[in-house]
């Protein structure tokens, strides 16, 4: 992981990433059931406060859901002129109603600014919750509104290689895909275009 990206941008990008390719030229869900979210949930120890002990429920896996499909489409509008997943193209939510669902989600739990000064460094503040543990489609809103609205979101790009439908923050200038095996790909299948052009 890249110590550039924030944890609220990874934990929005890993949300997105649970649509993904699932090898055989199509596309996969890890989010399908209740099981898969927990599976997702436990493997974010770091970033999100109880995974150890979380065990999803048919109507968070429905909220969680939702607000992936509202992250998915306002991080295909982020992209822009670039071109959107093309796991998304054809069935994004206007933008209004994916800003709705993200405010909405973030709006179950009221925050308060909390100051912390370590000994040794300038003062932060940082909102947390009021009362009772955030619910999680909360949290994953949070961390996606929080991600959109950083300069982080200049550097996010969709990956075009060959059956990808990644979405990726930008690491270095030159990076155009979302990892190695995705520009392999992109190049071979260049390789075989322009043979077959020629040929």
């Amino acid at each position: 992981m890249d110590d550039s990206i924030s944890g609220d941008a990874r934990l929005a990008l890993d949300l997105a990433l649970t649509i993904r390719h699932d090898g055989h030229g199509g596309v996969a869900d890890d989010l399908t059931d209740p099981a898969g979210l927990t599976a997702w949930v436990q493997a974010h120890p770091d970033v999100l406060p109880g995974a150890d002990r979380f065990v999803a429920d048919p109507v968070t896996l429905t909220a969680v859901r939702d607000v992936r499909a509202a992250v998915r489409a306002l991080f295909a509008r982020a992209v822009r002129p670039g071109e959107p997943s093309p796991a998304d193209a054809a069935r994004l939510l206007p933008v209004p109603q994916a800003v709705e669902c993200l405010n909405t989600a973030v709006a179950l739990v009221p925050t308060v600014p909390v100051l912390g000064w370590a000994e040794d460094a300038d003062p932060v503040v940082r909102q947390e919750a009021v009362g009772a543990d955030a619910p999680l489609p909360a949290l994953l809103a949070r961390a996606a509104v929080t991600f959109l609205a950083s300069p982080d979101r200049q550097r996010l790009r969709a990956c075009h290689a060959p059956r990808c439908v990644r979405y990726f923050i930008k690491e270095h200038p030159r990076q155009e895909w979302c990892k190695p095996s995705c520009g392999n790909r992109a190049r071979v299948a260049r390789h075989h275009e322009r043979h077959k052009k020629s040929a």
